[in-house]
C-alpha cells in the first residue's frame, strides 16, 4: 500500500527539457536492496508510453515516485513542470490516476460517481460528456456494483478523465480481462490520444503495448534497458529476418545466394540480414517453375523476443 506521507526528494523546478515527464538518475532503495539504480525516462506531450518490466523490477515504485506518493533517494524528476516530491493541489488536479485495483461505493450509479468526482476539480468536463467518452452512456444509471469488470475499468477511466487532466497514469489497465473486454478497453484508451492527453501505462501484455504505445520503455535491473517505438525498439527492424516455407520438389538452396539455409522437418529455414533479395530469388524461381511456396512466411524478432532478451540479460 502506498504511504501518501512518504514523500520527499529534490527541489521543485521547471521541466527538465520541456517533456511532460522527465526523470533522470532516479534511485530508490529499500534497506540494502536498490530497486531503482538510475532510471532515465522522458514522456512527450500527447504520446502514450508503455512501461514494461518483470515483477519486482521497480515499475510500481517508479510510477509512485512520478505520482508524488513515494520518496526517491536521488535523481531529478519533473512532472508537468513540478517536482512530484512537492505536490500541490493545483498540480494534482492536472493528473488522472487509474490504479490496478480500485474500490468504489457499490451502491452509487455511474452518473453519481462521475458527478461526485467532478466536484473535486476546478474546471471538470461535463458529467454526460465524460460518461460518453468512455462508452458508458447506456450504463449511466447502473450501480457500480453491478458493472462487469470491463465496465468497471471504463468507470475508473471516467473518474480519472472527468477532471480534464493533462497526464493520465494507467496501472495494468486490463489485467484479468477476457480478450473481447481487453480489446474494447484498448480502443477506449487509444481514444485518449485523440483528446490530446498524455498517457503513461504499465502492462505485462506485449500485444497491449504494441497496440497502444507510441513509445515503449523496458525497465530491467533497476534501469531503463531500452526505449523506442514498437516497430524498431531494440533493433527489431534491423535484426536478421527468418524466411520459412515448405521445401518444394526440386528446390536448390544455392539459388538464394550467400545466406544461411537450414531445414526444420519439412520446412526450409533461411536467415538473411535483408530478406528482399532472397524473396525475389525464391519467388522468381517459383514463378518460372510453376511451384507453390506453401507456408511461406517472413519473421522478425517480436517485441516479446526483445523483452525476454533484455530481461534475461539482466
Amino acid at each position: 500500500m502506498v504511504n501518501r506521507h512518504d514523500i520527499g526528494g529534490h527541489s521543485q523546478g521547471d521541466p527538465l527539457d520541456g517533456s511532460v515527464v522527465s526523470a533522470r538518475g532516479v534511485r530508490r532503495a529499500y534497506g540494502s536492496h536498490e530497486v531503482l539504480r538510475g532510471v532515465d525516462l522522458e514522456v512527450r506531450e500527447g504520446e502514450i508510453l508503455a512501461l514494461l518490466g518483470p515483477n519486482g523490477a521497480g515499475k510500481t515504485t517508479f510510477i509512485e515516485i512520478l505520482e508524488g506518493y513515494r520518496h526517491r533517494d536521488g535523481g531529478d524528476v519533473s512532472v508537468l513542470g513540478v517536482d512530484p516530491a512537492r505536490p500541490t493541489l493545483e498540480w494534482r488536479s492536472r493528473i488522472g490516476l487509474v490504479l490496478q485495483d480500485s474500490v468504489l461505493p457499490a451502491e452509487l450509479t455511474v452518473e453519481e460517481l462521475v458527478r461526485r468526482w467532478a466536484g473535486y476539480y476546478p474546471d471538470p468536463l461535463g458529467v454526460g460528456e465524460t460518461i460518453d467518452l468512455v462508452g458508458l452512456s447506456d450504463r449511466a444509471s447502473v450501480r457500480a456494483g453491478r458493472l462487469s469488470g470491463g465496465q468497471q475499468r471504463r468507470l475508473d477511466v471516467a473518474l480519472a478523465l472527468v477532471g480534464d487532466p493533462e497526464l493520465i497514469f494507467l496501472d495494468e489497465p486490463t489485467t484479468g480481462f477476457d480478450p473481447a473486454a481487453r480489446r474494447s478497453t484498448w480502443e477506449m484508451i487509444a481514444g485518449l490520444r485523440d483528446l490530446g492527453k498524455t498517457v503513461l501505462l504499465t502492462t505485462h501484455y506485449m500485444e497491449e503495448a504494441e497496440f497502444l504505445a507510441d513509445t515503449i520503455a523496458i525497465l530491467s535491473g533497476g534501469r531503463i534497458a531500452v526505449t523506442g517505438d514498437p516497430l524498431t525498439i531494440g533493433g527489431r527492424d534491423r535484426a536478421p529476418a527468418t524466411i520459412r516455407f515448405v521445401t518444394p520438389p526440386g528446390f536448390d538452396p544455392a539459388l538464394l545466394g550467400e545466406v544461411e539455409v537450414a531445414t526444420d522437418g519439412p520446412m526450409t529455414v533461411v536467415t538473411a540480414a535483408d530478406p528482399v533479395p532472397v524473396l525475389e530469388a525464391l519467388t522468381g524461381w517459383a514463378r518460372r517453375t510453376g511451384t507453390d511456396l506453401a507456408g511461406l512466411e517472413v519473421l522478425r524478432p517480436t517485441l516479446e523476443d526483445v523483452y525476454l532478451g533484455l530481461v534475461g540479460e539482466s
